[in-house]
């Protein structure tokens, strides 16, 4: 089995654009979040705040780009985004692919994001389709780029994830990551509740600077 890690969350803004669901989050979190530029391929950008463990939540927003109509994941932040932006995805970091594609029957996506010190990070992603058809799914991405420029290099932040709450079957999460995800995994506690309506991710806490959070 791959080795795997809980790398990121996203969190998709809402129709009052990047900026102000960033200045939101900062002040419930107590931390600030610095720009993590644009993806080319994906039509969107994003702010990533450094969390503890190498991990970073995103609060990512799709622009006016072609590029957004065409891939899965600016699809699926442009559909958050409609329903008033909030919680859109947990992902997960491997160091193999292949069992991923062999099983979805179908190849991983290249990825890059562009700081806007000219800086590239790049990256290759499976999994968003399900994602969008299932939002309580994770997708998977192995980093391609060095050390240097990968979200870890950001340091590590004053917020800590803790609680991933989701709406929907344990049962179905656990047939897609391959394994039984269990209570807790990779340090984060993971609860289930039956979906009222779309499923998805209900809530996440973090221990932050000003406490206990839950979002």
């Amino acid at each position: 089995m791959a080795v795997m890690n809980i790398a990121n969350l996203s969190f998709a803004a809402g129709p009052e654009g990047l900026l102000p669901a960033v200045a939101s989050l900062e002040e419930k979190l107590g931390a600030k979040f610095k720009d993590g530029g644009f993806h080319p391929r994906f039509g969107t950008r994003n702010h990533v705040l450094p969390l503890t463990h190498s991990q970073y939540l995103e609060v990512v927003e799709v622009l006016e780009h072609p590029a957004a109509d065409k891939a899965p994941f600016g699809q699926a932040v442009r559909a958050r985004t409609a329903m008033g932006g909030g919680w859109m995805a947990w992902v997960m970091e491997v160091d193999d692919l292949r069992p991923f594609e062999e099983r979805l029957g179908r190849e991983a996506v290249h990825g890059s994001r562009q700081f806007p010190d000219g800086r590239r990070l790049e990256w290759e992603q499976i999994g968003v389709r399900g994602l969008l058809n299932d939002p309580q799914l994770p997708y998977f991405i192995r980093w391609m780029s060095e050390p240097d420029v990968r979200p870890s290099a950001l340091g590590q932040g004053s917020v800590e994830l803790r609680k991933i709450e989701i709406a929907g079957s344990r049962h179905r999460v656990d047939a897609w990551l391959g394994f039984e995800l269990g209570d807790t995994f990779d340090g984060v506690e993971f609860e289930f509740t039956a979906p009222n309506g779309q499923p998805g991710i209900d809530a996440v806490t973090f221990e932050t600077p000003n406490g206990l959070v839950r979002l």
